[in-house]
């Protein structure tokens, strides 16, 4: 999912205030440089996830039969195939449980 610079700075701000409520955690930089910070880590995890997704897709098209985009059999394959990416690189993804 691409956000916007507004939806990232907005969610940095976020993220700093609830750092700054912590009575656990002391900052000892400025909020701002932080909040910095922050936005680039955001910036780094999009980009991963677009790689991550652009490899999904392609794993999804060079299947023998063309699979439509859309159809149940390709959102099973994308979740499963992002499972899968993500978990290369040692991230765990919760199952719903019902």
């Amino acid at each position: 999912m691409k956000l916007s610079y507004e939806k990232i700075t907005q969610l940095s701000h976020r993220i700093i205030g609830a750092i700054e409520a912590l009575d656990e955690v002391e900052i000892f930089d400025e909020p701002n440089a932080i909040r910095l910070e922050i936005v680039k880590i955001l910036n780094d995890l999009l980009v991963e996830e677009e790689k991550i997704e652009a490899v999904v897709r392609l794993h999804i098209t060079s299947q023998k039969r063309t699979i439509p985009e859309g159809s149940a059999e390709w959102d099973i394959l994308y979740r499963k195939y992002y499972s899968d990416e993500l978990r290369k690189l040692g991230i765990t993804v919760g199952q719903a449980r019902g």
